[in-house]
């Protein structure tokens, strides 16, 4: 068979093409050789698959049990923690409280050490000049609040005596630049006490709930001459009786204008009321003990 087209001749003893209505460029069968057999991949063993797992797992729950183990430990010193921290909390508790009573027993064995300056900051407020038209004297804030309000106050009945026995019952309580009205509302000539009363209200004073040992220090505070806020010191020198009435005898000065003052323990609470003084001698005041001012007029303790 004759080829045509651009191809050349074929010569030599290779046998003819068969005639075919394919294209010589498609051959029906592919050779055997041209492409290799194509094999499925591996598949994966399960087994391996679950030992992967099971490795896991083991890790998982021994990660799980340190923790557990870990955070079980830290709750047991936790507890242990707590446990001694209220321990020592106790324990110090005990040794403040030993302090303490040892402190109050020294105290009271002692008669105490007297901060005049802390005494007198604490208690001023409650000490005024009483004035009338006639004398002038030093009258304290003390005792429970009446039923009807206001405050008490206990001065001597001799600071206001003129001026009651004329029936006049009004008096000034002054102190600093502060003026307040003030009525005579009970006296007591024989105990020597009076008690006013005003609107207004003041801190009240506390009566000492055990009587003085000679040598305690106390401290008074009034107006002698008018000087309204005068602080003096000393201590209890002896107890007395004259003219059948316990008195105080204290070695901190007072003069004229100090009657009706408060006389102070180092607690700050009230002592005495100091009402004489030796004329011709100094250093020998005498005071009105606070028990028998409670004992006189009960409203005021």
């Amino acid at each position: 068979m004759t080829q045509t087209g651009s191809f050349p001749p074929v010569t030599g003893s290779m046998p003819a093409q068969p005639t075919s209505a394919w294209p010589v460029s498609a051959p029906a069968v592919a050779p055997p050789h041209s492409v290799p057999p194509v094999s499925a991949a591996p598949r994966p063993r399960r087994s391996a698959l679950g030992a992967v797992a099971l490795v896991v797992a083991i890790l998982l729950l021994i990660v799980v049990g340190v923790q557990a183990a870990f955070i079980v430990d830290l709750e047991k010193k936790v507890d242990q923690a707590d446990s001694a921290a209220k321990a020592a909390q106790t324990a110090d508790a005990a040794r403040l409280k030993a302090l303490e009573d040892r402190a109050d027993r020294i105290e009271q064995k002692t008669g105490g050490s007297l901060d005049a300056a802390e005494v007198a900051a604490s208690v001023r407020p409650s000490v005024f000049r009483v004035s009338t038209r006639s004398s002038i004297g030093t009258g304290f804030a003390i005792g429970k609040a009446p039923a009807g309000g206001g405050t008490n106050l206990i001065t001597n009945y001799h600071v206001v005596q003129e001026a009651y026995a004329k029936g006049e019952k009004d008096v000034s309580l002054e102190r600093t630049d502060q003026r307040f009205p003030g009525k005579i509302v009970e006296v007591h000539p024989d105990k020597d006490l009076a008690v006013l009363h005003t609107d207004e209200e003041f801190t009240k004073l506390l009566p000492a709930s055990a009587v003085p040992k000679v040598g305690e220090p106390v401290l008074v505070i009034g107006s002698p001459m008018g000087l309204e806020d005068t602080v003096t010191t000393g201590v209890v020198s002896a107890f007395r009786t004259l003219n059948g009435e316990s008195l105080m005898q204290f070695d901190a000065a007072i003069n004229p204008g100090n009657s009706g003052g408060p006389v102070f323990n180092a607690k700050k609470e009230v002592v005495g009321v100091a009402t004489l003084k030796a004329q011709q001698a100094e250093g020998i005041g005498l005071a009105i003990p606070i028990s028998v001012v409670c004992e006189t007029v009960p409203s005021v303790c």
